[in-house]
């Protein structure tokens, strides 16, 4: 029995030099899908990378929060109405504000995120921050995320020098002189497409250099629960006795709920779901070209195996099997490629732009059912073949 496959390979490599520029085609589409994809991750994945530091079981928000970065307090008397439940065992405010931090180099002023906390409760589970956390109960002292933009200019080089140093914070719309910080020690965090960098304070130090706050009002409330209560049983019972002007969330229902604002509300959401399907589409319109120009340049070979008896189910087989061979062999140097681009921009943008099993696999997936519907596209000239006509 004469098997389709050598004739899909042979068909695919009788000329060498199209069929390198063709698997560069496949490639050059899994490589854009690939990126697509990694910054899509990276969007969702540095939104939440906050969120998933906190120390707590339950999160109280206001029943207006949209994201962490967009300010919307809430009364702070209503984190303290918990302490009055049954499994509710501590409680922490927690403040956030964009200010402006001065580039120790140049002067320039820089957009970052500052946290003002209770130090004298865990809010974090990052050692890095636990471990230095005496420090910054002192006045006008903070903690440096050292995983920040560049933007900020050598404040953890400087730092790591001298273990000392001074940085300069003012609010967006402060009028008077910016205020001092000692630089008390580092952490790593890192920035989201939201965030260039952030710094930690105790919040009395946080309302003296936002002097527009109170302190009546924070933006979030972590909820430590007792050992042996359910997270969830705990938040309806607060849901049905508190005001509705806040909300209560578990810590995958608060991660989501970000995810879900960055990826619905958002045009940058809505931009990288466009262009992941005019990749995949840009992909199938590569793929067809190719399988359509192998076809018409074998129109006389594929007759010729009609008139001597080939059925067209085996014909159509054999054009299947190029449009899978191209997938699986443009894959290889597109997703080689991709791990150095992923590298790349990991290091430029510092966002988590990570290659994983999952990605990858979605990515050959894609590429296969890219493949299938160019060939299944690309057939239809084979069908109409006729051995009369070509000879």
């Amino acid at each position: 029995m004469i098997l389709s496959i050598p004739l899909a390979w042979l068909q695919l490599v009788h000329k060498k030099v199209k069929f390198l520029a063709t698997l560069a085609g496949i490639a050059f589409v899994v490589i854009l899908l690939f990126m697509q994809l990694g910054f899509q991750d990276a969007l969702f994945d540095s939104a939440v990378r906050v969120h998933q530091v906190l120390q707590g079981d339950l999160f109280l928000t206001s029943s207006q929060y949209k994201a962490l970065t967009a300010q919307q307090s809430f009364p702070r008397t209503r984190l303290y109405q918990t302490l009055a439940f049954e499994g509710v065992e501590s409680v922490s405010p927690l403040y956030f504000q964009f200010g402006k931090l001065r580039n120790i180099l140049d002067g320039q002023k820089y957009s970052i995120f500052v946290m003002g906390i209770d130090p004298s409760k865990p809010n974090f589970k990052l050692a890095q921050i636990n471990q230095n956390i005496e420090q910054i109960k002192l006045p006008d002292t903070a903690l440096f995320d050292l995983s920040s933009r560049p933007e900020f200019g050598p404040i953890a080089s400087e730092f790591s020098k001298n273990q000392e140093l001074s940085i300069e914070i003012a609010a967006f719309n402060q009028i008077i002189k910016a205020r001092r910080f000692k630089l008390k020690g580092l952490f790593s965090l890192g920035p989201s497409f939201g965030v260039d960098g952030n710094l930690i304070t105790n919040y009395s130090t946080f309302l003296k250099a936002f002097p527009d706050r109170q302190v009546a009002n924070i933006d979030l409330g972590l909820i430590t629960l007792q050992d042996n209560y359910a997270a969830e049983e705990v938040r309806d019972r607060l849901v049905a006795n508190l005001p509705q002007d806040i909300q209560i969330l578990t810590l995958a229902e608060f991660i989501q709920l970000e995810k879900d604002y960055w990826d619905l509300r958002t045009p940058i959401g809505f931009i990288f779901k466009i262009m992941v399907f005019m990749g995949f589409v840009v992909g199938i319109g590569i793929t067809y070209q190719i399988l359509y120009s192998n076809i018409s340049n074998h129109l006389v070979a594929y007759a010729t195996l009609k008139a001597i008896g080939f059925t067209n189910r085996y014909l159509l087989t054999a054009v299947f099997q190029q449009a899978l061979l191209l997938a699986f062999l443009g894959f290889i140097p597109g997703i080689i490629v991709s791990f150095g681009l992923y590298d790349l921009a990991k290091n430029v943008t510092h966002l988590p732009v990570i290659m994983d099993n999952n990605k990858s696999l979605n990515v050959f997936l894609s590429v296969i059912a890219m493949c299938s519907i160019s060939g299944t596209l690309a057939i239809q000239k084979l069908r109409s073949v006729d051995p009369a006509d070509i000879f």
